[in-house]
């Protein structure tokens, strides 16, 4: 079992920058792929980074973005800069049990947070 806790979401303007957090217990952090999935208002949920021995990005967060970990920390970071509106959504850290190359697809992911709102004005 793998626990997972978010932070770091808010308020931003157009052109800022967020960190979010998610930070794991429960299991061998190194041996675990994590990703970053967000959900708009009546959009369905989207891959948007993952990190196990690579990282991936969404096309359109690339260069805006970087996805991190610290495993000392059981910590994942998502760097976001230059955020846009569009860049709205509920953010979610997920845990993928494999290590393998890191998935985009959410039904590989075995264990979620609870999400952060992510605000972006323009």
């Amino acid at each position: 079992q793998v626990q997972l806790v978010e932070s770091g979401g808010g308020l931003v303007q157009a052109g800022g920058s967020l960190r979010l957090s998610c930070t794991a217990s429960g299991r061998t952090f190194s041996t675990i792929a994590m990703g970053w999935f967000r959900q708009a208002p009546g959009k369905e949920r989207e891959f948007v980074a993952a990190i196990s021995y690579i990282t991936r990005l969404l096309d359109s967060v690339k260069g805006r973005f970087t996805i991190s970990r610290d495993n000392a920390k059981n910590t994942v970071y998502l760097q976001m800069n230059s955020l846009k509106p569009e860049d709205t959504a509920v953010y979610y850290c997920a845990a993928d049990r494999s290590f393998g190359a890191p998935s985009r697809s959410e039904y590989d992911y075995d264990y979620w947070g609870q999400g952060t709102q992510v605000t972006v004005s323009s």
